[in-house]
């Protein structure tokens, strides 16, 4: 504080004399006021300064990011996000692919996830919905994907900071088909593109069922359920049992199935989609760049650690292998009961 300014105490020590008029002393009492009101509002203008100059020392100012040099109608799935549980550093201005697998139980989905997280920029967090509670109604379905596309869903698949590209995996018996009207709106309002994988050969897909649903009663290695294996040793004990197949439902059973396929393909037209098949990839593995293509991520070898566990001919792998083929002859299925896939 100036030096020149009088101390409290040596204004509120004036004193009038006794004998002086009344006129004089209330002078004397109002410039001790105005004194000490001019003194209290330089102190407070000192603290603000102070107060003012700390914060913004603090201050952090964020730059705006580049802008992408990409077609106009590519920016609607450039992504920003901003995760409440860490800070994207660096990485904060690459954009981020938002995407979502849908697909059918048992058409080589859990194998194409390993193979997209094998990239290292790309992050597939699984069947998020498989928890029924998480696709209970529109809202916890929104509430969770607003999560998982804000980078806040830490799983084993997380690449945090530098994920250019994320996404699950979404079954279309997991509310996908219920509410797919909200769920197309809201793919195109957030900028979400959809992957469908699918099989070609329905009557494999079902063989593969049916030997999962055997298993997870069973327990047939050492009493552990596994869906998918990594050893070959585990693929040849699984791929021992053979399923006995309702000839007579099984026709009607691959048409509902294939007639799933096609209205989810209708539901989601709307939407920026690939469309996959899984006897494809096997086949000409090339696929996979067409996959880094349109997640817009750098082009890698993609591999993955499981092992096929069936595989050869049909006959061997069906108990009664007479009846299907019988039922499934001189129908539109019938190229189901021949090989169809080998791999490059």
């Amino acid at each position: 504080m100036a030096d020149d300014l009088w101390s409290f105490k040596d204004i509120f020590l004036i004193k009038a004399p006794k004998n002086s008029p009344l006129v004089l002393r209330m002078i004397v009492v109002l410039f001790a006021m105005v004194c000490g009101v001019y003194i209290c509002s330089i102190c407070l203008q000192q603290v603000s300064t102070r107060t003012k100059s700390g914060f913004l020392n603090i201050e952090v100012i964020q730059r705006p990011c580049p802008q992408l040099d990409v077609e106009p109608e590519e920016l609607p799935y450039m992504h920003y996000p901003k995760p409440k549980t860490y800070s994207r550093a660096e990485c904060a201005c690459n954009p981020v692919q938002y995407f979502a697998i849908l697909s059918m139980q048992r058409s080589g989905s859990g194998w194409f996830e390993t193979l997209l997280n094998n990239h290292t920029n790309i992050s597939s967090n699984g069947e998020i919905f498989s928890v029924k509670v998480r696709r209970s109604n529109i809202s916890t379905i929104v509430e969770t994907l607003d999560r998982l596309y804000n980078l806040d869903w830490l799983s084993s698949a997380s690449k945090n900071e530098c994920t250019a590209a994320v996404g699950l995996k979404w079954m279309l018996n997991q509310g996908l088909m219920q509410h797919h009207e909200e769920i197309v709106e809201y793919f195109n309002t957030r900028g979400v593109s959809a992957i469908f994988l699918f099989r070609r050969n329905l009557l494999r897909r079902m063989i593969s069922v049916l030997a999962n649903l055997y298993d997870r009663d069973n327990k047939l290695l050492n009493g552990t359920h596994k869906s998918h294996v990594h050893s070959p040793h585990e693929a040849e004990i699984l791929a021992k049992y053979k399923p006995t197949i309702n000839a007579t439902l099984l026709i009607p059973n691959l048409k509902q199935v294939q007639d799933t396929t096609t209205k989810a393909l209708e539901y989601f037209k709307s939407t920026r989609h690939i469309i996959l098949y899984y006897e494809d990839i096997v086949k000409n593995r090339t696929k996979l760049l067409d996959v880094q293509d349109f997640l817009k991520v750098p082009k890698r070898d993609l591999k993955s650690r499981q092992v096929k566990i069936h595989k050869g001919n049909l006959s061997s792998q069906i108990e009664n292998w007479g009846d299907i083929q019988k039922t499934l002859t001189g129908t539109q299925y019938e190229s189901f009961l021949s090989a169809d896939y080998r791999r490059r």
